[in-house]
């Protein structure tokens, strides 16, 4: 029997995740019109693309992105519509000049959307992440802040544009030397330099940002940080969450809480989201939207212990056991993230981690 990898894994139960949270499965065509992706490149990752003339007469491209046909077919109407998908899109990787098959899987929340659904895709975001690795961090930054402190600042799009890039290195030295040749008022040069340095829990770093010189729209980005993080404080994430203005995406795109999600034994980011309000504005479309996704194939290059067995867990029972509390044990160990064998004995032909037997209580114990 072939043993799962850890992509395969880590992709059936983020689905099921997105699920449980009543998200409903997005699937779409392999193929899209040529346009959708021309009229939105600086929001794709890589604006190179397969393409092609169909029968009717039309350009059609193998799909780069997947947020881009989940926007354009989502409906205009009052309430938020919740998707997820697990897709494939098709890219040039950096440094090369071939195309690849890259995996994702992610969710979509769009419409009317308000803070309770930013919280929600947020700790969507943190569990992902804990289903992947215990060794994760959830990097956040607001761009409503970073927007606020370049209003007024006097620079080019140009400019901005190499601004943002030091902002999304730490370069701090990048950002005084353009300031300084632009005549950004020193205070404000001072803010960005120190935003961009920024890194740590929320409360060493959310004090620092509201020293700042910001403005009422600043303030207000600042109070939506806040309260995004909160929404986190109550979960297993203490001291995996971070605040990080170097997490920067296309400010004409996104509008609000953006994100990128790492761990342990993966140099490039493994998910990577946020509030994209522009883009509906851009397509017509009335409303919010926020999400993310997570690229599993990155993970079958990190070791993976359980793969040395074929169970992490093996509950034993007897013929005086109580069947429910037996299935409710089993569901309960495969909840944190375990791969369980109810048996009557030890297997002899499968291999296992952990070995536990139920207390009178119903309650699995280490045998």
């Amino acid at each position: 029997m072939s043993v799962m990898s850890k992509s395969e894994v880590t992709t059936s139960a983020l689905r099921d995740l997105y699920a449980s949270y009543g998200y409903a499965q997005y699937r779409m065509r392999k193929f899209e019109e040529y346009e959708l992706y021309v009229r939105n490149k600086s929001f794709l990752i890589s604006d190179h693309m397969i393409t092609f003339t169909d029968r009717e007469g039309r350009l059609m491209a193998l799909k780069p992105d997947v947020t881009l046909s989940i926007v354009k077919s989502a409906k205009d109407s009052e309430g938020v519509e919740k998707v997820y998908y697990h897709e494939s899109v098709y890219r040039v990787d950096k440094g090369s000049d071939s195309f690849h098959e890259i995996t994702q899987v992610g969710l979509e929340c769009i419409g009317d959307v308000d803070e309770y659904c930013v919280g929600e895709v947020l700790l969507l975001a943190q569990k992902s992440l804990s289903r992947i690795s215990e060794d994760y961090v959830l990097d956040i930054s607001h761009l409503g802040i970073l927007s606020d402190l370049l209003d007024g600042a006097g620079l080019s799009a140009e400019e901005e544009g190499k601004l943002l890039a030091c902002i999304g290195e730490k370069n701090s030295h990048g950002i005084a030397t353009i300031c300084r040749e632009n005549g950004v008022d020193e205070s404000k040069a001072a803010a960005l330099c120190r935003l961009a340095t920024l890194y740590g829990e929320a409360d060493s770093v959310l004090p620092v940002l509201a020293s700042m010189p910001l403005g009422e729209g600043g303030r207000a980005a600042l109070a939506a940080l806040s309260r995004a993080l909160n929404a986190l404080s109550g979960t297993d994430a203490r001291g995996r969450v971070r605040v990080d203005f170097s997490v920067v995406n296309d400010m004409n795109y996104y509008s609000g809480i953006v994100f990128r999600g790492f761990v342990a034994g993966v140099p490039a980011g493994v998910l990577s989201g946020g509030e994209y309000d522009y883009l509906l504005r851009k397509m017509g479309k009335r409303g919010g939207a926020i999400g993310f996704a997570v690229y599993p194939d990155l993970l079958d290059t990190v070791a993976d212990t359980r793969s040395a067995y074929d169970v992490d867990a093996v509950v034993l029972y007897d013929t005086n056991t109580d069947h429910a509390a037996l299935r409710a044990a089993v569901d309960r160990l495969i909840e944190e993230g375990k791969r369980v064998l109810a048996a009557r004995a030890l297997p002899e032909k499968k291999t296992y981690r952990e070995c536990y037997r139920l207390t009178e209580g119903g309650e699995p114990v280490h045998a």
